[in-house]
């Protein structure tokens, strides 16, 4: 397991798969998430794939999903 600090450039994530959402906008005005070999999901803007990147445990990502299902967020998306 390699120990990645959140806000830590995505250089030492470059062999990971990111993935992004089917929603995503042609303009790159996209999220990207990756799951890393200790479980923890990186999270990245994709217009700077060698910015920034924040970790995650599974149980945050988990919970924030839940709360999108949920609607809890909606008022950010309008």
């Amino acid at each position: 397991m390699v120990d990645i600090p959140n806000g830590a450039l995505a250089d030492p994530l470059r062999s990971v798969m990111w993935i992004k959402s089917r929603h995503s906008t042609p303009d790159g005005n996209c999220v990207e998430v990756a799951l890393l070999s200790g479980g923890e999901v990186a999270v990245r803007n994709s217009r700077d794939p060698h910015g920034p990147a924040l970790i995650y445990t599974r149980g945050e990502v988990a919970a924030f999903i839940a709360g999108v299902k949920d609607g809890e967020f909606d008022p950010i998306a309008t």
